[in-house]
């Protein structure tokens, strides 16, 4: 009997990986032959396969790739931010908190109510800078607050359960966090106040055009993955949440206070949070009670693109996906003759989390797990 339920396994295992290994084989020929049709539309535009899929289609300039480019890397970044915060608190307990896009929502909402209140009071024109590091410092300290009294009441008193309660538990806090801003502020679009001229022009960079807006994205996104990777790496508090990743218990014998590392790590992704959603209010300059459903997903997408609990791989995971949504599209599907690319974006990400589940399932950059998770 059990010979026969063993050959019906491996039957089965069988049949698994040759549908896998042909999902593969498809999904690869497709984007090689998008690809190759781009090309061949870049070098002869009338060419037969371009005439029978997409006539009207003429390919890309150099601008205007260099343009989805520079949008794929800023949006990308604050995808990175976002995903910081699931990496960390993945890397600590072990569980993906869904609540963390709506920390995100907080800290761009909290944004847009300092940034009127500094524009009713003429310091928006007046003083850019220091409202910037205004608002900056208040969506921080709001979306900070916010991690660390959803870490309390909500996930502390369950840290002991299996880890599907937690996990439900953050839906639950996502949903009642959107309906308390929802209550408040109400569903309409709220917008940031108008940039001033010399930080929304054009810039020239490396005859690459540049909306100062992305570059100021690109620049504090960077500046804060290095102070992250500062924090984490040479401090003795990114010591003890190292520890505690790998194994809580052992961490409580040597002396390192768990309670209080964990509220840190959830303050810390809280920070990233706010600084993304900040770069996000100032980058599109509209924020409602569910800006932070879809850009949490994607950021979720691209901790597991980067490999779930690797804080570097998170933030890449974020570059890359930023980019594949933003240059696939023109680049892969419209050259295919696919309608409406320029509404695939989100399709485009999501395909993206398949293929490297398909192809490297521990992420791009390999998953960094717990002692226990490893078991």
């Amino acid at each position: 009997m059990s010979e026969i339920v063993k050959k019906r396994f491996k039957s089965r295992v069988s049949g698994v990986d040759r549908f896998l290994t042909f999902i593969r084989v498809l999904m690869a020929t497709l984007i090689v032959l998008g690809v190759v049709a781009f090309i061949s539309q870049q070098i002869w535009p009338n060419n037969p396969f371009a005439e029978w899929r997409n006539p009207d289609a003429r390919g890309l300039t150099g601008d205007q790739f260099k343009g989805l480019v520079v949008s794929g890397l800023s949006q990308g970044a604050m995808y990175g931010l976002i995903a910081l915060g699931y990496s960390m608190v993945y890397g600590v307990l072990g569980f993906i908190n869904f609540a963390h896009g709506e920390v995100f929502m907080v800290g761009t909402m909290s944004g847009w109510i300092t940034s009127e209140k500094l524009n009713d009071a003429g310091l928006w024109e007046s003083n850019f800078i220091l409202s910037l590091f205004l608002i900056i410092f208040v969506a921080i300290t709001t979306s900070t607050v916010t991690a660390i009294i959803t870490e309390r009441i909500a996930y502390r008193p369950l840290r002991s359960s299996p880890r599907l309660i937690p996990l439900i538990t953050s839906i639950g806090v996502s949903f009642f966090i959107q309906n308390a801003v929802l209550g408040l502020f109400g569903p309409a679009s709220k917008g940031y106040p108008r940039l001033p001229e010399w930080l929304s022009k054009q810039r020239s960079i490396f005859t690459v055009e540049i909306a100062g807006t992305k570059i100021l994205v690109m620049v504090v996104a960077g500046l804060s993955m290095a102070g992250l990777w500062y924090l984490v790496e040479r401090t003795q508090t990114g010591r003890a949440m190292r520890a505690v990743a790998e194994d809580k218990e052992i961490a409580s014998l040597m002396g390192i206070n768990v309670n209080r590392t964990i509220v840190i790590t959830f303050g810390v992704g809280g920070a990233m949070a706010g600084v993304g959603g900040i770069l996000w209010g100032l980058l599109f300059r509209s924020v409602t009670h569910m800006t932070g459903f879809l850009p949490g997903i994607k950021a979720f997408t691209a901790a597991v693109v980067g490999g779930i609990g690797n804080m570097g791989g998170a933030m890449a995971g974020g570059v890359f996906l930023g980019s594949a949504e933003s240059i696939a599209p023109m680049v892969i599907l419209e050259p295919l003759g696919v309608p409406g690319v320029s509404q695939l974006k989100d399709a485009v990400a999501f395909t993206v989390l398949v293929l490297v589940l398909l192809f490297k399932p521990s992420g791009l950059f390999g998953e960094r797990l717990s002692q226990e998770d490893r078991a």
